[in-house]
């Protein structure tokens, strides 16, 4: 019996291993979501472009129609008005108001960003100790922050009062004259900026001690082995760690300061002789102040402050970007 015999295979390894092995599956192909899936997307997205689109999108583009036209009282309600431009603008620029409220605007924001930061960073450093009593303290220093702004501004007022202030009565225990901090164009700018300072200082300590407690503790016994003073250990570790925290805190600082509106008004409503009057105080008054309100030099104003946010907004993202990429 003979036994058959195949030709032996003459081909390369490599030629002979690619065809026993099997071929490639297709690739596949791109997961595509179900319809209803995609509508219920839609819908969870729906509520929250609702409310930008409502209480954001639209309020910004009324009040840049607003500084772009000449509106009167008849005009606003029946919506006629006839377009100007940048003539409001301009008015603005021109008005004498411009240049106190703009100086008032930046001492007013830079004074309470360098105090609430400092008091607050040197709050949370303390309360980092985690001695006794520290948590009783922190929910105490949160007071200033939970109470409703009208009510801190009326404490302020009357602490602040000339005649039956316990501000005044503290100095003239201690030999110091009365000082009229509310109705002097001296002090009156001081008196907004104390209380503004006492009422931001907790919003800085809660997020800067939030910010401490992600800072490892061995990096301080490293330190302290190493003979590092206290102050060392703070301005080598704390303060360069903390940066991230500390740019949005200054930044949320900054945008809340610039807008300040209701501390001012019940306390000094920017007099005397607009010596504590702001751009916030400032477009207040053009556009509700008056007996004949001027809109659109009112919303003008307000877009100036609206820039100026977007601007430092625009700056920190710049920042925070470089660094990520450092």
């Amino acid at each position: 019996m003979h036994r058959m015999t195949h030709p032996p295979d003459r081909r390369p390894v490599r030629d002979r291993n690619e065809a026993a092995a099997p071929a490639a599956p297709p690739p596949p192909t791109a997961h595509r979501r179900p319809a209803s899936q995609q509508w219920i997307a839609w819908a969870f997205l729906a509520p929250v472009t609702l409310y930008l689109a409502l209480f954001y999108a639209y309020p910004l583009y009324r009040n840049l129609d607003l500084s772009l036209r000449n509106y009167t009282v008849r005009s606003f309600v029946q919506g006629n008005a006839p377009f100007t431009g940048l003539a409001n603008y301009r008015t603005v620029f021109d008005d004498p108001t411009f240049g106190p409220a703009l100086t008032h605007t930046v001492v007013f924001t830079a004074v309470c960003l360098f105090f609430q930061y400092a008091i607050g960073l040197a709050l949370a450093v303390f309360f980092n100790q985690h001695f006794k009593l520290s948590a009783t303290l922190r929910a105490l220093f949160l007071v200033p922050w939970l109470l409703p702004l009208i009510v801190s501004a009326s404490t302020w007022s009357w602490m602040l009062n000339s005649d039956s202030g316990v501000v005044n009565a503290a100095l003239h225990a201690v030999g110091i004259g009365p000082v009229n901090w509310l109705t002097s164009p001296e002090w009156s700018l001081t008196s907004v900026i104390i209380a503004n300072v006492w009422i931001g200082v907790p919003f800085n300590l809660v997020v800067l001690y939030s910010g401490l407690q992600s800072i490892p503790h061995s990096l301080y016994e490293a330190a302290a082995l190493d003979g590092a003073s206290a102050w060392r250990r703070f301005w080598s570790i704390t303060f360069p760690l903390l940066r991230p925290v500390s740019a949005i805190t200054l930044l949320l600082g900054l945008v809340y300061t610039l807008k300040v509106f209701d501390i001012i008004w019940i306390m000094t409503k920017g007099g005397p002789a607009d010596s504590a009057t702001t751009f916030a105080t400032w477009s207040y008054q053009l556009g509700f102040g008056n007996l004949l309100p001027a809109f659109g030099p009112g919303a003008a104003v307000g877009n100036l402050l609206v820039v100026a946010a977007v601007v430092f907004g625009l700056v920190y993202l710049r920042v925070q970007r470089k660094q990520a990429l450092a």
